[in-house]
């Protein structure tokens, strides 16, 4: 019975807008930090334009812990991502 309520605890049902089904594309990122939160801002340089610019094209805002925990699972995916390209 209490593994049930574990259980229960773990799921989580994830919910976005039908316009950010597709996602945006970034080729640029830049971190901006604060005494209380991670600001970053995903660009995309735009191709063939002069002056070189770069568009903003999302926006995250994120407290310190929330920043450590994305760093840690973006760690592991881009590590289990070398490692099965590694075996091919």
């Amino acid at each position: 019975m209490n593994d049930e309520k574990n259980d229960e605890k773990k799921k989580l049902q994830i919910k976005y807008d039908s316009a950010m089904e597709t996602g945006v594309y970034s080729n640029a990122a830049s971190v901006h930090l604060t005494k209380n939160e991670i600001v970053l801002d995903f660009g995309y340089v735009v191709p063939n334009v002069k002056p070189t610019t770069l568009k903003i094209v999302s926006r995250v805002n994120l407290n310190h812990a929330s920043a450590e925990s994305l760093l840690k699972i973006l760690s592991n995916a881009v590590l289990d991502f070398k490692n099965k390209n590694k075996e091919s």
